[in-house]
């Protein structure tokens, strides 16, 4: 643990991090990226330039500050960060990268403000954060499905709507590479879970890492999970364009093992009292249909709430999956909302919602926001509403 001294120095930092601190993590990777090009293959070029891994870091630090006496109360969002650590091959070697690169930046932000005893109070500080992520990420690493990132065959692929491909994937496990046999037989998935796949776009000088949820959790046939093609607003989604025009059925891509801590209450699924709540829009859809899935498959008897939201009944995503699997459920309640019809989510709409859920939330950066404020506002218990966003989750948190 920190010393006394480091835990004063450092929680007296915290308004100036409030302040500072996304320009603070702004110059840190600017730095950090211009020293180590190759960590460019690892981190979300697009949550770059939209501001969402900074935004993501400074709440990181911030929070860090704030409990250095007690990082433990932060272990629900050092896990959720780990598990894509691991996902991404992030080791251990990456940290000293990173706290150098972080130090020199709030010294080149902060000027002379940045005293000696400062910068020596946040070099300890920062060592024994990374210490805890170090710590917890090599226990995922050891118990993940595989290691590293393996090759995968696309045995299936078709159009969930006009903008979302559905893959499933299987294991190459070509022993003449001495690579590892993977079984999908005992390949034991979560709902709400993501894999990773490794590309190398043509259209890129850096590899490029991108999350995808699983959409089902049965494994018969593959792993199962959707891509959205990502041309909105003017941006080129790189990897998602990638494998929609050129991965095709016989083609081979890189998968590390599946992760993420989004995941049904175990001890509510067998209960019939609390209702379950789902709340999708769009591609976010995906972890949610897993949801649903396996609920029905536990306990159908629960009642069930299903709401989804998307621009129009042409990009309604599995909307064939999702019936079938509520038609097999004995309380249920949907209601679909289309943007373009002016079906509008919000409170008024959220305010019906009965209390106690147990509420399960996926979708964009804005859907998240506007879906969490609205139901805090509405007096459901944080820990009552779980949620994957498609971006840095520590973005969407202020403590």
């Amino acid at each position: 643990m920190a010393s006394p001294q480091t835990i004063e120095i450092v929680k007296a930092t915290v308004p100036v991090l409030e302040e500072h601190g996304t320009a603070i993590t702004t110059v840190f990777y600017q730095n950090m990226f211009a020293e180590h090009p190759e960590l460019l293959d690892i981190f979300n070029e697009t949550n770059q330039k939209l501001g969402r891994q900074q935004t993501a870091l400074a709440m990181t630090v911030l929070a860090a500050a704030k409990h250095l006496e007690n990082l433990a109360i932060l272990l629900p969002q050092v896990t959720q960060i780990s598990h894509k650590h691991r996902a991404l091959e992030i080791r251990p070697e990456h940290y000293p990268i990173v706290g150098k690169h972080l130090l020199g930046a709030i010294k080149e932000v902060l000027g002379e403000a940045a005293t000696d005893d400062i910068i020596e109070a946040w070099t300890e500080a920062y060592d024994e954060i990374a210490d805890v992520f170090i710590q917890l990420e090599e226990k995922m690493y050891e118990q993940a499905m595989w290691d590293g990132f393996v090759p995968f065959k696309v045995v299936d692929k078709s159009a969930a709507t006009q903008d979302i491909a559905a893959f499933t994937v299987a294991p190459v496990n070509d022993k003449s590479e001495r690579q590892q046999t993977i079984d999908l037989s005992q390949l034991s998935l979560t709902a709400g879970q993501y894999i990773t796949v490794k590309t190398d776009p043509k259209d890129s000088d850096h590899l490029a890492l991108r999350h995808y949820s699983l959409y089902a959790t049965d494994t018969d046939k593959g792993i199962q999970f959707a891509v959205r093609r990502d041309n909105r607003n003017g941006h080129y989604g790189l990897v998602s364009n990638y494998l929609h025009d050129e991965v095709e059925v016989g083609d081979t891509i890189l998968l590390s093992a599946p992760a993420g801590d989004f995941a049904l209450d175990k001890d509510l699924i067998e209960q019939n009292d609390i209702p379950l709540v789902l709340i999708s829009a769009g591609v976010g859809v995906t972890p949610i249909l897993a949801m649903l899935e396996q609920q029905v498959a536990v306990n159908p008897r629960r009642p069930i709430i299903w709401i989804y939201a998307c621009q129009n009944e042409q990009h309604h995503a599995f909307r064939d999956n999702v019936d079938a699997l509520l038609e097999t459920a004995t309380r249920v309640e949907k209601h679909i909302f289309y943007f373009e019809d002016n079906q509008i989510l919000d409170d008024s709409y959220l305010s019906t919602l009965p209390k106690p859920a147990d509420v399960y939330v996926c979708g964009s950066m804005p859907f998240m926001e506007s879906m969490i404020d609205g139901l805090v506002s509405l007096e459901h218990s944080a820990d009552s509403v779980h949620y994957e966003p498609f971006g840095p989750k520590m973005s969407l948190q202020a403590s």
